[in-house]
């Protein structure tokens, strides 16, 4: 068994908290390792609304410290990442059988207010039967609300913190499994198995159990330890369909029971449709969409929607599993989104349960708060006001940038140069190499999809698989045929 330099913090968990936590802990002066069971942001963290929100419906459970921390991170990550975090509006149509318009309006009045907004616009009411964002709405409704929130790419940004994290210093370890961890000689003996078999051991001094729909598992079978919080499984599942409305907005509906439904743009000719939240009590990793998931997406839409859509719409659909702190809440759409730390013993083990993506940054800034009495000389929180890799766009200007790049780079095709920008940032430059003509980027797989790229995640962000590839890191997927995807998965295995 190989035996690793001893660290000061082994981090057990590769989405967005684990990867959070262990950038801002390098960052703050700590030895970090991080692990991953299978690839970064296999579970929960890829399979997200992909929205950086305040979360409006949240209002209506009390959960104003838990908002108010989301509306404020926005702006917060739109500076960081602006490559893959931007803004979008989000067209509310009134339905009044669900909330009158005083509690949405008030909604959306705490909504402007609450987060110091500087950068995002503000709400506005919306006349269906005259503004163009009404066309493709039923008749039936006439009045409508528009507010802010910011999309994101979520699995690109586990992997711009686990970059980050690795840049800084910490060792990543996707597909190696924390097998063991047991307290000894004043640390943590952890040891580990990656997927080809080879064990390692390192020593300690603090272990952050951030496995999400895992954490209980790592807390028993792994660690030995006993604990009183648990989490609570509810599955969220999504479709996605061809775009059928005009304009860049998204839409929330509002459905018969007080759940809302986001419409969002995605991937430019295609629309992605949820979530639901469905208790789950299965293995995390079999969690998949059910036919009644699907029924009950395409009614919620249908009800608002001129173009009605059907099963055959459907091109795409993802499952994930959110593991939400237990708050004994009989209705799962009622559960806490906020997060909970569990610090046991010492040398310690902090354990995390719930959270959001959204909320990440100051998760991680919370848990790290929690082990200062560990680690006295740790250093101050630093990444408020820190880009992420790729994101160091001067005013955080991504049309500017854009721009730039093809002047730079006359060559590429303007699609191209589009997705390289919004995926990499600055680092697209990386990418392109020496590269001086189209040719120069390799055999070419169809959409957008060049063998540069392909070696460019296998080198530096870890990617393995052609699900790697073409699902997590990009979603080239989406935009290739049976044919081209069955290519590069030839390729990529040989």
């Amino acid at each position: 068994m190989e035996q690793l330099a001893p660290v000061d913090l082994v981090v057990i968990g590769g989405g967005i908290n684990g990867a959070g936590i262990a950038r801002d802990a390098v960052g703050r002066g700590l030895s970090v390792i991080l692990c991953e069971k299978d690839d970064l942001a296999q579970g929960t963290s890829s399979r997200s609304g992909k929205l950086i929100h305040g979360g409006l419906r949240y209002l209506e459970y009390y959960e104003f410290r838990l908002v108010r921390e989301a509306l404020i991170e926005r702006e917060v990550l739109l500076n960081a990442a602006p490559h893959i975090v931007w803004p979008m509006r989000f067209v509310l149509p009134h339905s009044p059988e669900q909330r009158p318009a005083w509690m949405v309006r008030l909604g959306l009045f705490l909504y402007d207010h609450l987060g110091g907004r500087k950068k995002l616009p503000g709400c506005r009411n919306i006349d269906l039967r005259r503004d163009p964002e009404g066309e493709a709405i039923k008749p039936a409704y006439t009045r409508a609300f528009e507010y802010s929130d910011c999309w994101v790419d979520d699995a690109r940004l586990v992997v711009l913190n686990a970059l980050d994290a690795q840049a800084r210093g910490a060792r990543v370890m996707t597909r190696t499994a924390a097998t063991s961890a047991r307290r000894s000689g004043g640390g943590w003996e952890v040891e580990f198995k990656s997927a080809d078999g080879r064990k390692s051991q390192v020593m300690a001094k603090a272990m952050v159990n951030a496995a999400g729909p895992w954490v209980e598992d790592v807390i028993g079978r792994v660690s030995g330890v006993n604990s009183a919080r648990r989490v609570r499984l509810v599955k969220g599942s999504h479709i996605i369909v061809p775009k059928f409305w005009k304009g860049p907005q998204a839409y929330l509906f509002q459905n018969h029971d007080k759940r809302v439904i986001f419409v969002n743009p995605y991937e430019g000719d295609k629309a992605l449709i949820g979530t639901t939240d469905i208790p789950y009590e299965g293995k995390a990793e079999d969690v998949a969409i059910e036919d009644r998931e699907i029924d009950y997406l395409l009614a919620a839409v249908n009800r608002y929607v001129k173009t009605q859509l059907t099963r055959t719409d459907v091109v795409h659909q993802f499952s994930g599993v959110r593991p939400l702190y237990d708050d004994n809440s009989d209705n799962p759409s009622a559960v806490t989104r906020d997060y909970v730390f569990e610090v046991d013993g010492n040398p310690p083990m902090l354990s995390v349960f719930g959270g959001k993506i959204t909320t990440y940054r100051k998760l991680a800034e919370h848990a790290l708060d929690k082990l200062v009495p560990f680690f006295p000389a740790m250093r101050p929180p630093w990444t408020a006001g820190t880009t992420l890799p790729g994101g160091a766009m001067p005013n955080g200007d991504f049309g500017a940038f854009l721009a730039n790049l093809s002047r730079k780079y006359p060559w590429l095709p303007q699609a191209l140069a589009h997705h390289y920008a919004r995926l990499y940032g600055t680092r697209t430059e990386d990418l392109i190499g020496k590269a001086r003509q189209l040719a120069d980027l390799g055999q070419y797989f169809g959409g957008e999809l060049y063998e540069r790229e392909i070696a460019f995640l296998r080198q530096s962000e870890w990617a393995v698989t052609a699900e790697d590839i073409l699902y997590r890191r990009t979603k080239h997927g989406l935009h290739l045929s049976e044919a081209e995807r069955r290519a590069v998965q030839d390729f990529v295995g040989a």
